[in-house]
């Protein structure tokens, strides 16, 4: 499998968070590298994750994402200018947040935060298979439980 990388920067805005998880995910979709459905929709949901924490609670004028894939593992890093690093807290029921790093850690292989010299660096890393395995099917629900 070829490697590949793919880099943005979008200002720390809400509407940052659509557009690189679009751009991110018709880049990887553009790669044609056989990933499948379940990759990319965890890809998807981490971009939209890490981005919005960023734009919510990092302040500074741009947030930073790289894609990168190689062999084995698909990679992303979002970086914001903040140095607070974020702590997974259980949030409390009627919360409308707080769950996002919970749901990348179930989601993906490995995923960590960093200090940069100027902020932080939140990555998560997808295993690929270069065989993938029909039995196993990833599908999204199509009404959410009340």
């Amino acid at each position: 499998m070829k490697a590949h990388r793919f880099a943005l920067s979008v200002p720390a805005t809400p509407t940052a968070v659509t557009a690189a998880r679009h751009q991110a995910v018709d880049a990887i979709e553009g790669w044609d590298a056989g990933l499948g459905t379940g990759v990319v929709h965890t890809a998807e949901l981490v971009i939209s994750e890490f981005v919005t924490n960023a734009v919510q609670h990092a302040g500074g004028d741009l947030v930073s994402m790289t894609v990168r894939l190689d062999e084995a593992t698909l990679r992303i890093e979002v970086c914001d200018a903040c140095p607070v690093l974020p702590q997974p807290a259980l949030p409390d029921l009627y919360s409308e947040g707080g769950r996002g790093l919970f749901l990348v850690a179930v989601l993906t292989d490995r995923y960590g935060v960093e200090p940069t010299a100027v902020g932080k660096r939140c990555w998560a890393e997808i295993a690929v298979s270069s065989s993938p395995n029909p039995e196993i099917a990833f599908s999204l629900p199509l009404q959410r439980s009340r």
